[in-house]
């Protein structure tokens, strides 16, 4: 039997997943119960450090009793509850969604399609070379990061950081309705004329990298970024005392972006723009 890891001490609820049964904690979801067992479920819009938006559909399964297919990132874990997450009809729903979104989308940067379109023998091809796209050139209007909105999903995740969520800056949105939505800043002004403060926590959440740092766009655009050939190393920021952690990712000795640990009690994953971009002095030469 599975048990769910624990935090603060709750109920704990039994019921199956693909007819194993399972114990997670009162609260959890149906993913965090998967994970805990070792179900691979997909998701895109699902992040650690954020409310659930249920916006991707990637991670469906089936609940008994259950007349639609619910997303395993948001629907919390009852008794008796009998989940399955690799039926026809589940496989299906993925395989179109992951079709759909790669028909329309650059996922050419995101994490583990490639291997979930080859897994659910998603074609996407077949929607044709008239499938809606932006064919938009990425927004290089300053010097910190880019953005992309040929990879947007439209997940929101980037809205709900620079909102109530983190930042509180509220200066993502989303403009246009239909086919014609897409994330923008306030009035879709330019990034410079709208209320950002550049902390880079939009990019620290962006599952397909419409967000990323100028460093990696540039290298990425040179050929010579190389996940594979990084370190990581943890540290504490040193511009002020509130002793945020940074992960320095450095390739051939040189930093090439920040991040933060989701799981800091201090940061959570949230950075302000010395911390996350501000390191440009460790590397100074002269």
């Amino acid at each position: 039997m599975t048990v769910t890891p624990l935090g603060i001490p709750r109920r704990l609820l039994e019921f199956t997943i693909d007819g194993e049964p399972v114990r997670a904690p009162e609260g959890a979801t149906v993913l965090d119960a998967c994970r805990a067992a070792g179900k691979d479920i997909p998701t895109l819009c699902e992040g650690d450090t954020l409310r659930p938006k249920n916006a991707c559909r990637v991670c469906v399964v089936e609940v008994e009793g259950s007349r639609t297919l619910v997303p395993a990132c948001s629907r919390k874990a009852e008794p008796g509850m009998e989940v399955r997450t690799d039926t026809e009809r589940a496989r299906h729903s993925r395989k179109v969604v992951l079709e759909l979104l790669a028909s329309s989308v650059d996922l050419s940067t995101t994490p583990k399609v490639a291997e979930w379109i080859k897994e659910y023998e998603a074609k996407p091809e077949r929607f044709g070379p008239d499938a809606a796209r932006l064919n938009e050139e990425p927004k290089v209007d300053n010097d910190l990061y880019v953005r992309d909105y040929d990879k947007c999903i439209l997940c929101y995740k980037c809205v709900d950081a620079c909102g109530d969520q983190w930042q509180n800056t509220f200066a993502i949105s989303v403009a246009g309705r239909g086919f014609d939505a897409r994330i923008a800043v306030e009035h879709d002004a330019p990034l410079t004329d709208s209320a950002c403060v550049y902390c880079g926590n939009c990019i620290e959440v962006c599952p397909t990298g419409a967000l990323s740092f100028k460093s990696e766009f540039d290298m990425r655009a040179a050929g010579t970024w190389d996940e594979s050939a990084q370190t990581e190393t943890t540290t504490v920021c040193a511009y002020c005392g509130v002793g945020c952690n940074l992960t320095l990712h450095v390739q051939e000795n040189e930093i090439v972006k920040v991040t933060s640990p989701h799981d800091n009690p201090v940061t959570h994953g949230n950075l302000c723009i010395k911390g996350r971009f501000g390191y440009q002095h460790v590397q100074n030469r002269n």
